[in-house]
């Protein structure tokens, strides 16, 4: 880690001291806030997030209960109903700007991965993410008469099997769809993106290939296509190897049709004709990442149990959420961890509290039993309907007694 850092004796301090300072200062802001500083606003906001505070009753407890944490913050108390007050008048550009700082860190540490195996290098899996939220007080993000709700529109970079950062995300109402969303948050890259049906029209196949922008993206059958010339599968789950074209005023693309172990039919639309027919389906079944990414985040950070129900602060508990994930990989590139992604943010919050040094300590634990143990071969037994007691219904059982 950080030389300069290590004198901070509490894990969740060093963690804090990692968020880029000179983003933080906001003379404007913290006019008449004196106890509260935007600077200190952001640290607790992002202390929740890696604690898993859930509430603001809960994050002033925790902050009384730990004064060299008030100490590396830079308040002396605070209330709940302080913090309340403050998230909604918080600007997201502020908070987007200190996201990005974060993500330019994780750039710099993630500069030496090469990405995928077998030639597939690096990735951009762009897919949203839909909130739900209370419909009795988000009646603005109304979607029909059961639901209301927000996206989290994302762009997640894949620097290596066990390295995945977001690098940009755009918050929305959960009426603007994908497609609609895509001249905002695909740009030109070095990396391939990789996209579902959502996001593939007409004009943004054109738009793509005149920013030169490489794509593997799925494509509905509605999508009409003239094939050009065939080329032959090299693999036994590719059923079609194709160039073909979709207008006449652009390039020809290329068109991959494979199946799945469930003999599920996918059609794949993408501009690199210099990759094999395996390599583009490998490419695609990557997407399932950003699936993975979604369900990991809404588990193990606060972003679905929100903290506000205005608008500007649900968009500020997003960037906040994933500033707390990349302060997370940060510290697991620096400490060269071989761990997944969630056993190493486990025990990161299990020593949140508690000294860099035994922390540092736990991250190089050896299991001490590697062996499975004596492994018995099960025998198969008979089923055994349980029994219900007296006091729980059964449904079978009340067929049968009106039958007799």
């Amino acid at each position: 880690m950080n030389k300069k850092i290590i004198g901070r004796e509490m894990l969740i301090c060093q963690c804090l001291s990692l968020l880029p300072s000179e983003e933080l200062d906001c003379p404007l802001l913290d006019y008449g806030n004196y106890k509260l500083s935007t600077k200190a606003l952001l640290k607790i906001l992002v202390s929740a997030q890696l604690d898993h505070w859930d509430s603001y009753r809960h994050m002033e407890e925790k902050l009384e209960a730990y004064p060299k944490l008030r100490e590396e913050i830079g308040i002396k108390e605070i209330s709940g109903s302080q913090i309340s007050r403050r998230i909604n008048d918080l600007p997201t550009e502020l908070v987007q700007k200190l996201f990005m700082k974060v993500v330019e860190k994780i750039a710099k540490l993630t500069q030496g991965l090469k990405g995928l195996p077998n030639g597939l290098g690096w990735l951009r899996i762009v897919d949203s993410t839909e909130i739900r939220l209370p419909q009795n007080l988000c009646d603005w993000a109304y979607i029909s008469k059961n639901q209301s709700a927000v996206k989290m529109h994302t762009r997640l970079v894949v620097a290596s099997p066990d390295v995945v950062y977001p690098d940009k995300i755009v918050p929305s109402s959960a009426k603007l769809s994908d497609f609609e969303s895509s001249g905002v948050i695909i740009e030109k890259s070095n990396s391939i993106y990789v996209m579902d049906r959502g996001y593939p029209s007409r004009e943004n196949l054109q738009s793509w290939q005149e920013k030169d922008v490489s794509f593997v993206v799925r494509v509905t059958k509605s999508l009409r296509l003239g094939i050009l010339e065939e080329y032959g599968p090299t693999h036994p789950s590719v059923l079609q190897d194709a160039k073909v074209s979709y207008t006449v005023s652009q390039p020809p693309v290329r068109y991959i049709e494979f199946v799945d172990d469930k003999q599920r039919v996918y059609r794949i639309l993408t501009n690199r004709f210099d990759l094999t027919d395996q390599q583009i389906m490998d490419i695609y079944r990557a997407r399932w990442m950003i699936e993975l990414f979604f369900k990991w985040i809404k588990q193990h950070l606060r972003l679905t149990k929100i903290w506000s129900t205005k608008p500007q602060g649900i968009w500020n508990q997003m960037f906040l959420s994933l500033i707390a994930y990349g302060l997370s990989l940060i510290v697991k590139l620096q400490t060269n961890s071989n761990k997944s992604a969630w056993e190493f943010f486990r025990l990161l919050q299990t020593y949140l509290f508690k000294t860099v040094g035994s922390f540092k300590r736990a991250l190089k634990r050896k299991k001490k039993r590697t062996s499975k143990g004596r492994q018995k071969v099960p025998i198969p037994k008979p089923k055994v309907k349980p029994d219900f007691g007296d006091v729980a219904l059964d449904k079978t059982e009340l067929k049968k007694k009106k039958h007799k």
